[in-house]
């Protein structure tokens, strides 16, 4: 009698595997939504750190020199060549995931424009603005949309 329950096969059954790749799968769907939107929260404070660096390099600029940095340069220079701000200081990396656009309305208006396209997989824009008080705010905010 003993050699009956000796001789049983040891496994899992067809069940028991089923039921842990459902656990998996609904682990999954709520992991992954919440791994991208902290992916694009990082790559946001990247932005911020920047926009908060060209602010303070901007109002430095204006202390000696009675106006901000970028007055009588046209946004689209600037657009296609982000290191028009190394003249403030400010190197923009290679890999940056955002554009930087600086517009100087008079000598006392700032805003500084940061837009990235494409944070995630989804195709709205992320935008964020800093202005003359360093006020900085998100206008678009990719992790949330």
């Amino acid at each position: 009698m003993f050699s009956k329950f000796h001789n049983r096969q040891k496994g899992f059954t067809l069940i028991e595997l089923m039921i842990v790749v459902v656990i998996i799968g609904i682990l999954a769907a709520l992991a992954i939504p919440r791994f991208m939107t902290a992916t694009t929260k990082s790559k946001q404070s990247e932005c911020k750190q920047v926009l908060k660096q060209i602010y303070t390099m901007e109002r430095t600029y204006r202390q000696a020199n009675s106006t901000y940095w970028g007055q009588g340069v046209t946004a689209d220079s600037l657009v296609a060549n982000q290191g028009n701000l190394a003249t403030i200081g400010i190197e923009i990396p290679d890999g940056a995931k955002y554009l930087y656009n600086v517009t100087v309305a008079t000598a006392a208006a700032l805003t500084v424009t940061a837009t990235a396209t494409g944070l995630d997989d989804d195709a709205s824009n992320d935008v964020w603005q800093i202005d003359q008080d360093g006020v900085l705010q998100c206008t678009t905010d990719d992790a949330i949309l």
